[in-house]
């Protein structure tokens, strides 16, 4: 089961899986899947501010009109979306441009509210590519049209720990998706993003 859900969610994304700004389709939203901002020795995590650089890029080019930041808000002290989106509004993206989910607990809360709450079935998933890989793949198992955009990945010593707990994560994902049927904790009512 590990390697068989790893090799499905690999062989899945080629093709909707881009690095280059200039080749990726466009998009009207850019859907940032959550991380804290700092690690637990409290310095800053490469792999939240890698992400925010990759919204801002594939916004300032013209591929995504919004940013949906997804993440975790559960606790008063912790919240994903809100530092987020202070980080993107740094880099110049207009409020207006922003759009806060605070019930991204996990990567299928933050793809199936985006379908479901956000009303995107075509989306740019942005994060590093490990991430992108099994998020497009949860996009797939919804219908959705989903492409996704690779943050730069952090050094070696920050990514090793991050790598071996992905590939535990995606065979949980064959469980949630095909054993277990989970669904989002939240769903609500649906929110509109933009004019049309």
């Amino acid at each position: 089961m590990l390697y068989y859900s790893n090799y499905q969610i690999n062989h899945f994304s080629k093709g909707r899986i881009y690095s280059d700004l200039n080749a990726i389709p466009k998009n009207k939203v850019g859907l940032v899947l959550g991380t804290s901002r700092h690690m637990k020795n409290g310095q800053p995590n490469p792999f939240f501010y890698n992400r925010i650089k990759a919204a801002a890029s594939l916004f300032f080019s013209g591929k995504i009109r919004y940013v949906l930041v997804s993440g975790d808000n559960r606790f008063y002290t912790y919240n994903e979306p809100r530092e987020m989106k202070k980080e993107l509004m740094k880099m110049g993206i207009p409020d207006s441009s922003i759009i806060m989910d605070f019930a991204g607990f996990r990567t299928l809360d933050s793809v199936v509210r985006c379908k479901k709450v956000f009303g995107q079935n075509e989306v740019t998933i942005i994060s590093q590519e490990f991430h992108n890989e099994r998020a497009l793949f949860i996009a797939h198992y919804y219908d959705m049209n989903a492409v996704a955009y690779n943050a730069k990945d952090p050094d070696p010593e920050y990514s090793l720990a991050v790598n071996i707990r992905e590939y535990f994560a995606r065979t949980k994902v064959f469980l949630d998706l095909y054993i277990l049927h989970k669904s989002p904790y939240f769903l609500g009512d649906e929110v509109k993003v933009g004019n049309n």
